[in-house]
């Protein structure tokens, strides 16, 4: 029988060329406010006390001397900042907000390298869960509660190009994200020659492939990587795996939700490594 496998970009004999990274997206309904921050000198001050923003976006023609210094500000923190036109900023607030509007993140994030580091010094296997290019959140806050759920150890996504963490991930989550640590890459390709490197496989769930997701070794350390439905994972990403899989499909469905393909493969490595006996 002819089987179909997960396939994260269905038009892709139609798209042969490398997609380019997305643009972040927001949301057209206004956050709470206690979730965001108005005017220059608060989001300076805010970073200055330490606060972890989640994205800032700036008047398109700021040119103040202020607006330079809140720039040079944010270079240090790796907060993705978006210049926009000022009928943007406006459909958030109806407050004087200078041309800047901070969004607060309720979580705080981890560097790669310092988690990997800590599972390897206490002796564990690591399962980390990569995300390419997923922009809806509630196939974010899914992915994210069956990590939780499966014991993987952390989520890794791009700075820019990927869902944005507030309260509503959060919810969507079941608050999975508050006990899950998320770490945040700023180039998404340096990030996983890091983590071959530290001697992790990169396994990529893809339809280019014969070979099963159950067909590979899942015991070792390791990072799975799930790209968008839409577009998959990046060409670029794609050819740091060292690892390509398929989940077979049998009907006529096109592909798999990528929060259930991300289920599948989860549990795999959970099966695999229940049956060595791993943590």
């Amino acid at each position: 029988m002819y089987q179909k496998s997960y396939n994260p970009n269905f038009n892709h004999e139609r798209n042969v060329a490398p997609r380019r990274e997305s643009k972040p997206q927001y949301d057209t309904k206004r956050p709470p406010e206690k979730e965001m921050i108005f005017g220059i000198r608060a989001v300076i001050e805010a970073i200055d006390a330490g606060k972890v923003l989640d994205k800032v976006l700036l008047r398109r023609d700021m040119s103040s001397s202020i607006g330079k210094e809140l720039l040079q500000k944010l270079e240090g923190t790796n907060t993705p900042v978006q210049k926009v036109p000022v009928e943007k900023l406006n459909q958030f607030t109806d407050k004087n907000h200078q041309g800047v509007i901070a969004f607060l993140s309720p979580i705080e994030f981890y560097r790669v390298e310092d988690v990997v580091q800590s599972l390897f010094d206490e002796g564990k296997t690591p399962l980390l869960m990569v995300l390419d290019g997923i922009t809806d959140m509630r196939n974010f806050g899914a992915i994210a509660r069956t990590c939780a759920c499966a014991g993987v150890h952390a989520i890794i996504i791009p700075t820019r190009g990927c869902v944005s963490i507030n309260g509503d991930a959060i919810k969507t989550s079941a608050g999975a994200l508050h006990t899950l640590p998320v770490c945040k890459a700023d180039n998404l390709q340096n990030c996983l020659t890091y983590l071959r490197d530290s001697g992790l496989r990169i396994v990529a769930a893809t339809e280019h492939t014969d070979i099963d997701y159950t067909d590979v070794d899942m015991t070792a350390p390791m990072a799975i990587i799930m790209g968008s439905e839409e577009k998959g994972i990046y060409e670029e990403n794609l050819k740091l795996a060292t690892d390509r899989v398929r989940i077979p499909m049998t009907n006529a469905i096109e592909s798999l939700n990528v929060s259930v393909a991300a289920g599948v493969m989860i549990y795999e490595a959970v099966r695999q490594r229940a049956h060595k006996g791993d943590k």
